[in-house]
């Protein structure tokens, strides 16, 4: 297959935190992630806590392709067991660059992937006109939902979650696939009425393939030390498979 390269690509150039050459839970079948740099929330459980600030490696979509074009044998013969997934940070802050980095892949027959908090959701003109172009090159949306309750949200994050339920919907009635995926926070985000509430938006939207149950870790914990921000999840333990079988039953 040949290289496609053309030059109005490298307009947009995207800061870029690292990518994984071989990633198995970002999406369907291998797929390189993508990690982009900058995010707005403040997740108490980020376990990537580096890629809050918007200054990165810049990179041309071109550039980007190109390294992971590499592992294009990871995907399957015909790629189709596999691809690209762009995360963060919070990739919908990049959206110039992503499309760009999109329409080469696509070009190029990639399953493309956007794994997106959501928070920078608006329907107002500058951001939806990108939005509806990226996703005419986007074949699915991780979609992660901290909490359903707003208060909730608001204090494991900092921001509301009401653009990101309107997301959601406006995903929907676009009919673009999407994976919901909820962090499971012991004594925080697995409350019956949450998980519930959760269930209940899934199931109310047409276009939801799977629910993807995320069981809290600490790794990221040394990340927080490093950067000198207090972590305020000190005392609380992941989950137990008990407490991981009985959420995942709510969205069954």
């Amino acid at each position: 297959m040949t290289l496609l390269h053309v030059p109005a690509m490298e307009k947009f150039k995207g800061n870029l935190h690292s990518f994984e050459s071989f990633g198995s839970v970002d999406g369907p079948g291998v797929r390189c992630v993508v990690f982009m740099q900058g995010c707005n929330m403040r997740c108490r459980f980020c376990h990537n806590p580096d890629t809050w600030s918007k200054c990165g490696q810049e990179i041309a979509a071109g550039e980007l392709f190109e390294k992971v074009w590499k592992y294009r044998s990871y995907w399957g013969k015909n790629l189709e067991k596999g691809g690209v997934t762009v995360s963060g940070g919070e990739p919908l802050l990049q959206m110039p660059f992503v499309l760009e980095f999109f329409k080469i892949l696509k070009s190029h027959g990639v399953h493309t992937a956007i794994d997106t908090s959501g928070q920078p959701f608006s329907k107002e003109s500058d951001f939806i006109k990108t939005f509806n172009e990226l996703l005419k090159y986007t074949d699915l949306v991780l979609l992660d939902i901290k909490a359903f309750d707003e208060e909730l949200h608001k204090s494991l994050t900092g921001h509301s979650n009401a653009n990101i339920l309107e997301l959601a919907k406006y995903l929907s009635d676009k009919g673009i696939p999407m994976w919901i995926r909820h962090v499971l926070v012991p004594g925080i985000t697995d409350s019956p009425s949450e998980l519930a509430a959760i269930a209940d938006f899934a199931n109310s939207l047409k276009t939801v393939e799977k629910v993807e149950i995320l069981p809290y870790h600490t790794l990221g914990k040394s990340k927080w030390e490093n950067l000198g921000i207090p972590y305020s999840l000190t005392e609380v333990p992941p989950p137990t498979a008990e407490e991981i079988k009985k959420a995942t039953e709510y969205f069954k």
